[in-house]
């Protein structure tokens, strides 16, 4: 299946980090990463590092809906002032338990990597998800991420930016997952490389925009029960058909593995 996005092609920001294939994936793999990958949202779970776990009410109420990024900008400011250092951060984000099954899912991505091109597009960032991903064995899995920028200034605060500037009035200001994916498979049709599937495995309203752009080829694996799950019911009621991809909602990532295990059964 031919893939083409035309007009768009703009470099990728980060570089593989996983093993080169000596034949090209059949299939692409998405993933997101907070609620996702990992059973908690990492933006709340760090607070577990400031004061009394907890953060004062002049820092929540800089919250505005659809800049959370901004608002993160304020809670590690704080955090940095308060005296929490890279080796906290780098603590609670270790710990963060990843999901139900997913260990089953990376297990069998593992074992079939040839087949598979694995990314990760997250509205979370850069730091917190090596951290996690590397604690639990399965960063190499891998071969790009996509999340906001973080790091550590000359003050040892961790600061974070917005991971680029779009149009989509549906998503966060700092961050529209379509644009990235549309902009990763343009790119990689440029390097001669095309997908019999896309799989998108998400649970947030941030990863129904991109999931829209599946094809009736591809599949979505919305969480049950969350944003996603829910937006894809909706839309079948208010306009069938016009969700394209076959749903396949879990409550255990190893549900995932048993689907495509199976699809791959089918393929011998």
């Amino acid at each position: 299946m031919k893939r083409c996005c035309e007009g768009v092609g703009l470099p990728c920001l980060f570089k593989g980090v996983g093993m080169a294939s000596p034949r090209p994936p059949k299939y692409l793999l998405i993933f997101d990463f907070d609620e996702t990958i990992i059973n908690e949202n990492s933006d709340d779970s760090i607070v577990r590092a400031a004061p009394g776990q907890v953060l004062p009410e002049h820092i929540r109420q800089t919250f505005r809906k659809g800049f959370y990024n901004e608002y993160m900008q304020h809670v590690l400011a704080y955090m940095g002032d308060q005296g929490v250092k890279m080796e906290d951060f780098k603590t609670v984000y270790e710990n963060i338990p990843l999901s139900p099954g997913m260990p089953d899912l990376f297990q069998f991505l593992s074992k079939n990597h040839e087949l598979f091109e694995i990314i990760l597009i997250s509205d979370a960032n850069m730091f917190g998800i090596e951290c996690n991903l590397r604690a639990a064995g399965f960063y190499s899995l891998f071969r790009k991420i996509f999340s906001n920028p973080s790091g550590f200034d000359k003050r040892g605060y961790l600061t974070l930016g917005p991971y680029h500037s779009h149009k989509c009035l549906e998503c966060p200001a700092n961050m529209c997952k379509r644009k990235i994916l549309t902009e990763y498979l343009a790119e990689r049709a440029q390097e001669e490389v095309e997908f019999e599937r896309v799989f998108y495995v998400g649970d947030g309203a941030n990863d129904f925009c991109p999931s829209v752009s599946l094809t009736s080829a591809d599949v979505a694996f919305p969480r049950k029960g969350y944003p996603m799950h829910r937006m894809t019911q909706e839309m079948e009621k208010q306009q069938p058909g016009a969700f394209q991809a076959t749903v396949v909602p879990w409550e255990s990532a190893a549900e995932v593995a048993r689907y495509l295990q199976e699809l791959l059964k089918k393929k011998c």
